[in-house]
């Protein structure tokens, strides 16, 4: 009698625990990945568009960086294609006062044509700290990777 209650107790205890593991790892497959914000050194934090995403024209890109990273309230955008070449380039502007070293808030629209016979969709977003005194050890620049919608 002792011995069939101790197994019943471990049948129950295995059986719970095997239960409970799928409904975890269920509500973790069903949970969306996505990928954090792109951001660089605590300068500069990319809203849109995130890391691999699909965009198309016009790119409205939004974020927010300190003013530090600004000279005259904007700063150089490049967008790329997959081998290196600029395929639209812009200002992003700032949205408030930029001097100060707090986080100011941007934006910047690129209006760009794919090549329709390009071998990759894949390409990059490249938003440069202005650099006006044009020292390499005064430049900086956050690049995100992006997928072009057909």
């Amino acid at each position: 009698m002792k011995k069939t209650l101790l197994i019943i107790i471990i049948v129950l205890i295995v059986t719970a625990t095997v239960a409970a593991a799928l409904i975890f790892t269920k509500k973790e497959a069903l949970a969306p990945v996505l990928d954090p914000p792109a951001s660089k050194d605590d300068l500069i934090r990319l809203d849109t568009p995130r890391p691999n995403q699909a965009i198309q024209s016009p790119l409205v890109i939004t974020g927010e960086a300190r003013g530090t990273w600004f000279f005259e309230a904007s700063f150089p955008v490049v967008l790329v294609n997959w081998d290196g070449l600029i395929i639209a380039q812009g200002i992003a502007t700032a949205k408030s006062d930029w001097m100060t070293t707090e986080y100011v808030p941007f934006e910047a629209t690129l209006n760009f044509t794919i090549d329709k016979n390009t071998y990759s969709n894949r390409g990059a977003l490249i938003l440069q700290k202005d650099n006006p005194s044009g020292l390499p050890e005064h430049d900086n620049a956050l690049e995100v990777p992006i997928l072009f919608n057909p």
